[in-house]
């Protein structure tokens, strides 16, 4: 077997952040084994990473993270020494209309990597595994304040109770196994490649194509936003340098109102390919159960302990966005095809 410096599963990599990751590290870490581990859910798509496919340092593994007799035989197979653990269900909408899967993937799923892990820990003691969490195990902020790695939990729907609860698991594994972790809590993602049902690409192709922008409650609820590539290199920052049994909260210092946010792809795609002004397809919609008024990262621990700073501005990055799925529309209508349909009716009919 070749021989590499490090052998990282990177569990969910064909999803959106597990996808821009990959296409991120694999390059830049060439002495690097990369396994990817994923059930390919509806949200994964092996085809974000069709340029790996001949790498020498890339492997895709069909592994659902529940089934610890798998995992635990692709870890020895590999001889896997790290894990970046980004597998997870992640719409809040869908944790609430089907709360027990989310406590399986997210909480079961990460307990199973756990015990994999730690197997490994006790034959390669250089083991580490990076847990990806978000900032929503926080709870709600009201108009000022920020959330810090000391912040309390509060979760305040079932995917984000499931993500607090893998982040305690992660934190016992440290404390009593002495298992080499470490969590990040980051902000709203967006970029290439995120999957529709999310709140960017969803209001992107209603407004490319004129239909209803659902906007919930009155749209003044806030949000912080990273761009993906930003978190990328934060992630690698922290995976090679971050303290063993530490938390650094990820930030992309872009707070904006979602009824904002929505407005600013509607001026954008009527200023890149006309036919505006869209916002007045935008029509408020009952607001979804326990939903959070705001979210607002205190990034300062990995800015000065790690020296990581978001390059990407949310104007730059959200316009980089747009022109992505302008560029990719096909691989967008194959997204939204089938089973993504039903979904939408559902969420959205009786609004």
């Amino acid at each position: 077997m070749t021989e590499f410096k490090r052998r990282i599963a990177v569990t969910g990599g064909a999803g959106f952040i597990g996808s821009n990751l990959l296409l991120y590290l694999v390059p830049k870490y060439p002495d690097y084994l990369f396994v990817n581990i994923d059930s390919l859910t509806y949200a994964g798509n092996l085809k974000n990473l069709v340029s790996l496919e001949d790498s020498p340092s890339y492997r895709f593994e069909r592994i659902d993270i529940r089934e610890r007799e798998a995992v635990t035989a692709c870890f020895e197979r590999y001889r896997i020494d790290s894990v970046i653990h980004l597998a997870a269900e992640s719409h809040v909408d869908r944790s609430i209309d089907g709360p027990l899967l989310f406590v399986e993937t997210n909480v079961l799923g990460t307990a199973s990597l756990l015990d994999a892990a730690l197997t490994r820990y006790r034959a390669d003691k250089r083991f580490r595994f990076l847990h990806v969490s978000t900032d929503e195990v926080y709870g709600s902020l009201g108009a000022t304040g920020y959330f810090t790695e000391t912040t309390p939990f509060s979760p305040n729907s079932p995917y984000s109770a499931s993500k607090a609860a893998a982040d305690h698991l992660v934190r016992a594994y440290h404390v009593t196994y002495g298992l080499d972790t470490v969590t990040t809590n980051c902000s709203n993602n967006y970029g290439p490649y995120q999957f529709p049902e999310k709140l960017i690409p969803l209001m992107f192709r209603n407004a490319r194509d004129r239909l209803k922008l659902p906007v919930y409650g009155d749209g003044s609820n806030v949000r912080d936003w990273l761009y993906v590539e930003d978190h990328c290199r934060a992630l690698d920052i922290v995976f090679h340098k971050g303290l063993s049994g530490e938390t650094y909260n990820i930030g992309g210092h872009n707070e904006i109102t979602n009824l904002e946010l929505v407005g600013k792809i509607c001026t954008l795609l009527d200023s890149i390919i006309g036919g505006g002004p869209r916002e007045k397809l935008i029509e408020f919609v009952t607001d979804r159960p326990g939903h959070d008024h705001r979210y607002a990262i205190d990034a300062t621990k990995i800015e000065k302990e790690l020296g990581w700073t978001p390059d990407v501005s949310f104007d730059e990055g959200l316009a980089r966005t747009i022109r992505w799925y302008l560029d990719n529309e096909e691989w967008l209508e194959e997204c939204i095809s089938g089973e993504y349909q039903n979904y939408y009716e559902k969420m959205y009919a009786d609004r």
